[in-house]
C-alpha cells in the first residue's frame, strides 16, 4: 500500500478555523498576535494572484487598502464569531478594497486625459502646437463606431 502524501501548504495559505481561534483570541484580548496579523496579510496577498486582480501595475496599493480596510474591521469588532466564515469575510473586505482602489484609479487616469487633452487643445488654439491629426484618432474611431 503506498501512503498518502500530503501536500504542502502554500505560503500564503490560511486556515479558516485557526484564524477564527485567533479572531477569538484578538476579542478577548485585544493583542493582534504576530498569526493573526500574518494571516490577515495572506488573505490580501493572496487575492492579489486572482485572475481578475494580476495584471494590475498598482496591485500594492490594492494590498495596502485591503490591509487597512480588514485590521478597522477586526479593531471594530466587525465580524461576529457566531455567524460564518471568517475567512469569507475578510476575503470579501480585502475584494471590496481592490475594487474600489480600481475605481479610483481609473477615476485618477480619467481626470488626468481630460486634463490633458484641454491642455493640448488649448495650446492648438493658441498656435503653440500644430494640431495632431493622431492626438484625436482614438476619438474619432469611438464616434464611428458609435454611428
Amino acid at each position: 500500500m503506498s501512503e498518502k502524501v500530503k501536500k504542502p501548504k502554500h505560503k500564503h495559505y490560511v486556515n479558516s478555523k485557526d484564524f477564527e481561534n485567533q479572531i477569538e483570541a484578538f476579542y478577548k484580548t485585544g493583542d493582534i498576535t504576530p498569526e493573526l496579523g500574518q494571516s490577515i496579510y495572506n488573505i490580501a496577498h493572496r487575492l492579489g494572484f486572482a485572475p481578475n486582480f494580476i495584471n494590475y501595475t498598482y496591485k500594492e496599493e490594492m494590498v495596502g487598502d485591503a490591509l487597512i480596510k480588514m485590521f478597522a474591521a477586526l479593531n471594530n469588532k466587525k465580524f461576529d464569531i457566531k455567524k460564518g466564515n471568517p475567512f469569507s469575510y475578510f476575503t470579501k473586505i480585502a475584494f471590496n478594497a481592490y475594487r474600489n482602489r480600481i475605481k479610483k484609479e481609473k477615476k485618477n487616469r480619467e481626470t488626468l486625459m481630460t486634463y490633458q487633452d484641454e491642455i493640448y487643445s488649448t495650446l492648438v488654439d493658441l498656435g503653440q502646437l500644430p494640431p495632431d491629426d493622431h492626438h484625436n484618432k482614438h476619438y474619432d474611431n469611438d464616434e464611428k463606431h458609435d454611428a
